[in-house]
């Protein structure tokens, strides 16, 4: 089924062809295993194989384990089960339920916020939807620069301050925008910079705070971006944001081109929080709804 809104092109050949490069050099390093090989030296393969995709060192020991021990099944199948198990308990879905709600992107500078928010705005525009977009990194007068850029290619307002003017603020007044122009979203920029992390999570509370004063019940969504490049990284960031504002879901960003995207079965497994959408491409239709199925599917080739 299309989505309103979103490309017509087959989902299913994008996450295929974002995974390519994790999924040749996890296949491509285990080629013995997945051709049926199942002495000790093709099951090293598969767990440095996995190993090398970034799971992680107790997932993917969980995950070899749970293969050596498939009862009446391929070892193939009881992998990618495995797997699709756990990412479907974090499948998740945004959750806006109007007329006003306001979505907080929050990561570390690089992971790809700026570029989600445009994507994001164009989703919700193609939803019918009038959105303001709230530079709140004001520390970055480049970084406002460019989701000016993204902003206007999406058909979305901006609010802007001066640089190095109060985050919370810029906050602020795009919730009175967004009321006094009738927009149905709110998306609000924030900074990223992990070298001044006590100073970072305090800006993020107080923005925090000042949505949720202005309008009860906001922010209906704190959507963390985890770039997918950094691997085991990622791991890191998302405890950082995760002690200090209250994130109801993951943005997976830069899945196209890594060959490391097995970090998310690690992310999943950690955090328990509900992965929601995903970037596969840098084009500004490439933010797909994330999908377990498609996921696995794109990752592990199937038995037959």
């Amino acid at each position: 089924m299309v989505k309103e809104g979103w490309p017509t092109s087959s989902w299913w050949k994008r996450w295929r062809e974002s995974l390519a490069r994790t999924r040749d050099n996890l296949v491509g390093q285990a080629a013995r295993w997945f051709a049926g090989a199942r002495d000790e030296g093709a099951w090293q393969e598969l767990e440095d194989a996995l190993l090398t995709a970034d799971v992680g060192v107790d997932m993917t020991a969980r995950l070899v384990r749970a293969a050596r021990q498939a009862r009446n099944r391929d070892p193939r199948q009881a992998l990618r089960e495995e797997i699709l198990g756990l990412l479907t308990a974090v499948e998740g879905r945004l959750e806006l339920p109007g007329p006003l709600d306001v979505i907080m992107v929050v990561g570390v500078n690089g992971t790809g916020k700026t570029t989600t928010i445009g994507k994001l705005a164009h989703r919700l525009r193609g939803q019918g939807k009038r959105v303001v977009v709230a530079a709140a990194d004001t520390f970055r007068a480049a970084g406002i620069d460019q989701l000016a850029i993204w902003a206007g290619r999406a058909g979305a307002d901006l609010v802007r301050h001066r640089e190095g003017s109060d985050p919370a603020a810029v906050a602020f007044d795009a919730v009175q925008a967004a009321r006094a122009r009738g927009c149905q979203a709110v998306i609000v920029d924030t900074a990223g910079r992990l070298h001044t992390r006590v100073n970072l999570m305090e800006e993020l509370k107080k923005i925090h705070r000042v949505i949720a004063r202005e309008l009860p019940g906001a922010p209906q969504e704190v959507l963390l971006c985890l770039d997918a490049h950094t691997g085991q990284n990622a791991l890191q960031q998302a405890r950082v944001f995760l002690e200090a504002v209250g994130v109801t879901g993951i943005v997976l960003t830069k899945l196209d081109g890594t060959a490391r995207a097995g970090v998310v079965v690690a992310i999943a497994d950690q955090f328990r929080i509900p992965i929601k959408l995903a970037g596969l491409g840098e084009g500004i239709e490439d933010l797909a709804d994330f999908s377990a199925r498609d996921f696995v599917d794109a990752l592990l080739p199937t038995p037959d």
